[in-house]
């Protein structure tokens, strides 16, 4: 009889900071523009996510403007959030 391994479901757990320590990087004239907040507009949807351990915030600025963000002719952006630890359990 041959075993079969189960496949797992959870693959990641990650909590969000506050949308308040957000910042949106959008790319203008091939250059990275950044603002304060979320700045995702209802026509915009998460697409996929990328998590990276920077040294800070301009670390995270620097590779969010190598990302593209640009979908079917139509620019996206890349908002980067401090990702919370959640607590261990006893």
């Amino acid at each position: 009889m041959q075993e079969t391994k189960q496949k797992g479901i959870l693959l990641a757990v990650e909590g969000l900071k506050p949308i308040a320590l957000a910042t949106t990087v959008r790319i203008q004239d091939g250059k990275p523009v950044t603002l304060d907040g979320p700045f995702a507009e209802t026509k915009e949807q998460l697409a996929g996510y990328y998590i990276l351990e920077c040294q800070d915030l301009d670390e995270a600025i620097g590779w969010a403007s190598k990302i593209p963000s640009s979908c079917k002719g139509v620019e996206g952006c890349i908002e980067i959030r401090p990702v919370s630890e959640l607590p261990r359990r006893p």
